[in-house]
């Protein structure tokens, strides 16, 4: 990315500012010259964008604040690094193109004062409409809602109010002009699409927009373009097989259970124990006992014999009120519901059962193909012995035995779709016809989404 700064005095000084300086930032001035009372510095310089704001930042906080400098920069964003958005039902995860982590991942709600004679909650200012870590902060006082239903936008108003935070707030950018690289799950309807599409062009003004369906992005990141991948996050479960990097959305399988059903199915077994939990307020308290004590039985008969005569599976946990709460056979009955969904008044086949399906639904000549690259993604994945549970499971339903199985379960797996998004985008930054540009948008409408692929 190529710009111009320009530094000049202010007015009111009188005195030569650069001296006192860093050595680095006299440096990074160049010219030759010395930027005095009558000269202005001026250069080019070849950055990104984070590179801008760190010198911006840092000449701010090494030079007294009388002589502050001011910086004006000419950049053309469409060359800045994009930005990208994985929005989960649970979770938003944000981030920049070639980024090895989310900068931001915080949680998918909005917020609204359930009463509304407090001002402030210690550190905190109720506001009329509360997003993501905000709301979170103070959630017992607010009315909770989220955008999202099992990965697929209902309420655009409150998206909007996702997305000013996403950007506003998480990231601190100007959208306008910018690349961003969004994500949808298998079978988004293409109405949400095209919504989605509208939003960023003439809302935020984007200068360029992909849309990657979340299973493609997740064998990016694990370097394959043929697999199945079982992406389970807290909203939805989607069974999707993706061959020579296009999903097949013909034998996409969808499971309506995930983390925030386990979640309300732990919640179900401890009131059974005699625990007392509100359903609503201790949602977050429930679901860190989740992440932190639940596992997949990979024997479910014995597991349940050692609950019943031993203490071997208790565990303890100490809740923010200071409680202790001991969670014994609710460790391994919780995530139960994922292989046998009428636990939870799901009449569904389990996960395992669901993804036999799906390679079998294949034509033979790629099911090999399939079998060997079954990839494990989403926070719902994270259980220990999810990975050999539903090898098991898999084994004992097909019987020619004809066929190699691998299941991965890479160790980031809870961000694999924000990593995939990462690396497409970089790789696609500086080739412009491959994003949906704004001039295509105004001039060709929908349509211009025609070459992301099909959608539903």
């Amino acid at each position: 990315m190529r710009g111009e700064w320009k530094l000049t005095r202010p007015p009111h000084q009188t005195d030569c500012w650069p001296h006192q300086m860093p050595t680095e930032h006299r440096v990074a001035l160049g010219s030759g010259s010395s930027p005095c009372l009558e000269k202005d510095a001026r250069g080019e310089f070849d950055a990104s964008s984070r590179d801008v704001n760190d010198l911006t930042r840092d000449l701010r906080h090494s030079v007294p604040s009388p002589t502050v400098p001011r910086i004006l920069i000419r950049i053309d964003k469409m060359d800045q690094p994009p930005l990208v958005v994985d929005n989960g039902t649970g979770f938003v995860k944000v981030g920049y193109a070639g980024s090895n982590f989310p900068e931001h991942v915080f949680p998918s709600i909005i917020g609204r004062p359930i009463l509304r004679a407090e001002e402030r909650l210690g550190q905190h200012l109720i506001k009329d409409i509360m997003v993501g870590d905000e709301a979170e902060a103070v959630r017992s006082y607010l009315q909770i809602t989220q955008p999202m239903e099992h990965g697929i936008v209902k309420d655009w108003d409150d998206m909007k109010h996702l997305w000013d935070y996403t950007f506003d707030q998480k990231l601190r950018v100007d959208p306008a002009g910018r690349k961003v690289l969004l994500t949808e799950p298998p079978m988004n309807p293409k109405r949400n699409r095209e919504r989605m599409a509208q939003v960023m062009f003439e809302e935020y003004g984007f200068g360029g927009v992909y849309v990657a369906i979340q299973a493609v992005l997740t064998l990016y990141a694990q370097g394959l373009t043929t697999g199945v991948v079982v992406d389970s996050g807290d909203g939805v479960t989607h069974i999707v097989p993706v061959y020579d990097g296009f999903a097949l959305p013909h034998l996409t399988r969808r499971l309506d259970i995930a983390g925030r059903d386990v979640t309300r199915y732990l919640i179900k077994l401890l009131l059974m124990r005699g625990y007392v939990f509100n359903r609503t307020a201790d949602f977050d308290t429930v679901r860190e006992i989740k992440e932190k004590l639940c596992y997949v039985s990979y024997d479910l008969e014995m597991d349940q014999r050692l609950s019943e005569e031993t203490t071997v599976l208790v565990e303890s946990y100490t809740l923010p009120d200071g409680r202790t709460v001991k969670i014994g056979p609710e460790r391994f009955e919780a995530p139960e519901c994922m292989f046998q969904p009428h636990l939870v008044d799901v009449e569904q086949p389990g996960v395992a059962e669901m993804l036999f399906q799906t390679i079998q639904s294949a034509a033979v000549d790629t099911r090999a193909e399939l079998y060997k690259h079954i990839v494990l993604s989403g926070g719902s994945s994270m259980y220990p012995g999810l990975p050999s549970r539903l090898e098991k499971e898999m084994k004992q339903l097909y019987l020619t035995r004809n066929f190699k199985m691998r299941i991965e379960d890479p160790p980031r797996r809870k961000h694999m779709v924000f990593l995939g998004g990462a690396v497409l985008a970089d790789i696609m930054k500086s080739r412009n016809e491959f994003w949906v540009t704004r001039e295509e948008w105004y001039e060709r409408g929908a349509a211009s989404l025609d070459k992301l692929g099909r959608a539903e």
